[in-house]
């Protein structure tokens, strides 16, 4: 087994290495909103590039209104227009209000022939492309930049974190287990199976889209994953060796029928969990899902096949190497009434007010849950040495809030509908739009030169056309053709405000009519739209982890009681890390600590994310924590001693399990992008409270305050359930 493993890591380290080649930056969004088909229809109907790159321009000599300026301007894109890709270029001189009030920066729009996500690859093409001028100083922004950088930024942090994962984890597992060898067999089951992962990772990423930030996840979950499960067996096997009196096979024997019996459903509840995220169309979301559970797969197929290979080669030289008292913590003795038994029957003297006192705690650290402003991500989520989030700031700082992220108000004409008609509807609505305080500017047919806007709408779209008949370039081919128009409304305040949300939702209630069908894309109903699809789909993806992870309990447990208090225990760990995330990453403590700007929300998908990764994580302690009481249940009857006696065989393994993984997942606290960030910050919050809170205090005093409930099935459920898969003493 041990040689099939060993070729099998052989192969996937070219794969492993290249990993990151066929993965895709992006699938925030869904094709199946109105924002999207608004944006369909003015790349159908007036022929808007896919995406755009946005070069800023400033200059410490001149002002964006010089002459000198602008002409610089137009030099520094004078070979832009041969790049193959590039469909289009708006400068400052065609259209003023790329010029901001006060004059310090400008920015031309360039409009490629790819969505973001594929046109990102033409970026270092075009940024080559431009020409350096000796007055200004310019930045390449835009969603394509945006997608590039965090690709930069991904390996980047990708690298930072395995570098201090690795020798912390070593570290922790030197303090758990007390010696070198056996330190090293999770580290080298992690190794290995991480190795496939990325392996399998490549190979899915050609048949489907996956997105950049799977990487991430691979590294978290499958390093923390696999030495999670090799510390449970590993343990478990030391323990038997010294009960079996160093019976190397029969120590393994019964170390896989137990710890690997729940190390099997414990990776099939993960599974379950991550398997949610399949559900969403966001192709972000359903890579990681997809990703999620090849991870779970193959880090529990390594722990049951290559781990129990490694150690009966090994033997009784797990032990050694040992680094004296410093070390063992976890490893498993002869004292049954140890400080975990201890703390258990604390727990349980008195089951109602821990109980209550632990429910406060996690309910304290959920209520900023409430406040929490829900959000896609923008620039802001990278950190502020990538030109993208530089582009985005100075943009940001002297423009409008929404300058980046304006309204699209699109209508298509019926073919029948008069000139006159379509025109005075235009006009109306962006009469109304200019007069809402809530918009700084607005640009569509009939809005041009101030000169013009006495005349009525007719003879205005008259003198309009007359300038592009004889050669000015008004770019009334970007507001108008005969079946469309679209309205650029800029509003005051950045697009995820709530004001801006008002808005949509009343230009969304302007009714279609057989004649005109009106659409509202943009900014804010980008937001709005993916916010609305994913928590559509979230009970439903969220009720089907839930229903599945209650029947593999119910199975494996044999009670029903049970699994309805372990998904109750699990949503409150997980609401603790929700109150958490809005804490620190929307209302901004600890930012400069953490080494981020306050993001002012939070990021749509992280919620779901962790709901799926942490249902799956915190049903994994309870599988072992249950197991092990289970065990005890079946030997003596007794609740409360089954309660203490479980927990102290897996009090300290779960603990030092949990705290491997805190380790792993925390080291991507590191990470230059706030959403890999706050992820890792997340979990490994989520996981500290779980493991100790939860499992140490909450299980205890509930499992005594039911007493032998918890154990209660039906009789005709009892007949039906399989037998043999908890191994009966």
């Amino acid at each position: 087994m041990v040689t099939a493993w060993l070729l099998l890591v052989l192969v996937s380290v070219p794969f492993a290495l290249n990993a990151q080649d066929p993965l895709k930056v992006g699938g925030f969004t869904s094709d199946d909103t109105e924002a999207s088909r608004a944006f369909d229809v003015v790349q159908e109907r007036l022929g808007y590039s896919p995406s755009n790159l946005i070069v800023v321009y400033e200059s410490d000599a001149l002002l964006a209104t010089d002459p000198a300026f602008l002409e610089q301007v137009e030099a520094s894109l004078a070979e832009i227009a041969r790049l193959p890709f590039v469909q289009d270029v708006i400068t400052p001189s065609l259209d003023a209000s790329l010029i901001s009030s006060s004059g310090e920066i400008a920015y031309a729009i360039v409009g490629l022939d790819l969505p973001p996500e594929e046109a990102q690859r033409d970026v270092p093409e075009f940024e080559r492309a431009l020409v350096l001028q000796p007055d200004i100083d310019f930045l390449v922004a835009g969603g394509p930049a945006f997608y590039a950088d965090i690709e930069t930024a991904s390996q980047r942090d990708l690298r930072r974190a395995e570098v201090i994962a690795l020798p912390v984890a070593l570290g922790a597992l030197l303090i758990v287990f007390g010696t070198v060898i056996s330190a090293m067999v999770p580290l080298v089951t992690g190794a290995a199976g991480v190795a496939v992962v990325l392996m399998a990772i490549y190979v899915l990423a050609h048949a489907a889209d996956l997105s950049i930030f799977v990487l991430n996840l691979a590294t978290m979950l499958g390093l923390g994953l696999a030495v999670d499960y090799a510390l449970f067996i590993t343990s478990r096997y030391r323990e038997e060796l010294r009960r079996n009196g160093n019976d190397v096979p029969a120590a393994v024997q019964r170390a896989v029928e137990t710890a690997g019996r729940a190390v099997f459903f414990s990776g099939l509840s993960v599974l379950i969990g991550l398997s949610g995220l399949i559900m969403f169309p966001m192709m972000f979301l359903r890579s990681v899902g997809v990703a999620g559970v090849v991870v779970v797969a193959i880090s529990t197929f390594t722990s049951l096949t290559l781990l129990p290979a490694l150690l009966a080669i090994l033997g009784t030289r797990v032990e050694s190497l040992s680094i004296g008292r410093l070390g063992g913590v976890a490893v498993g003795g002869q004292n049954e009434t140890g400080g975990w038994y201890r703390i258990a029957h604390l727990a349980m003297r008195r089951p109602i007010m821990v109980t209550m006192v632990t429910l406060t705690i996690l309910i304290g650290l959920g209520l900023p849950f409430r406040h929490a402003n829900i959000s896609s991500p923008d620039a802001t989520i990278l950190p502020e040495d990538l030109p993208s989030r530089q582009g985005f700031d100075l943009l940001s700082a002297h423009f409008s809030g929404g300058e980046i992220s304006p309204f699209l108000v699109v209508l298509e004409f019926d073919e029948g509908m008069e000139l006159s008609d379509r025109l005075n509807l235009v006009a109306r609505l962006e009469s109304l739009l200019a007069q809402d305080e809530r918009i700084e500017r607005v640009q569509g047919p009939t809005s041009y030169l101030e000169a013009l806007s006495a005349l009525p709408v007719n003879q205005r779209y008259l003198a309009r056309t007359a300038l592009e008949q004889v050669g000015i370039d008004t770019q009334l081919e970007r507001f108008w053709s005969d079946t469309a128009a679209v309205i650029f409304a800029y509003p005051v305040t950045p697009a995820n405000q709530p004001e801006n949300k008002e808005l949509l939702a009343q230009l969304r209630s302007i009714p279609d009519t057989q004649a005109v069908t009106v659409l509202v894309g943009g900014g804010t109903a980008e937001i709005v739209d993916v916010v609305d699809e994913i928590y559509e789909r979230f009970p439903i993806a969220g009720g089907f982890v839930v229903l599945m992870t209650y029947t593999i309990l119910l199975v494996l447990f044999r009670s029903v009681v049970l699994p309805l208090k372990a998904i109750f225990l699990n949503i409150m760990s997980i609401l603790a890390s929700y109150g958490a995330l809005v804490w620190v990453f929307q209302d901004g403590h600890l930012h400069e600590w953490l080494g981020f700007t306050p993001q002012g929300f939070v990021e749509a998908s992280l919620p779901v994310i962790m709901f799926c990764v942490l249902f799956g994580l915190s049903m994994d302690y309870e599988v072992f924590l249950l197991t092990r009481i289970r065990e005890e249940w079946e030997r003596t009857g007794d609740n409360r001693e089954s309660v203490a006696h479980g927990l102290e065989r897996s009090g300290r393994i779960i603990t030092s399990a949990a705290l491997i993984v805190v380790v792993v997942t925390g080291s991507f606290v590191t990470a230059d992008v706030v959403l890999v960030k706050a992820l890792g910050l997340g979990i490994a919050i989520a996981v500290a409270v779980d493991a100790t809170i939860v499992r140490g205090l909450l299980v205890p005093a509930t499992m005594v305050l039911l007493g032998r409930v918890n154990w209660w099935v039906p009789a005709w459920l009892d007949r039906i359930l399989p037998r043999q898969l908890m191994h009966e003493e």
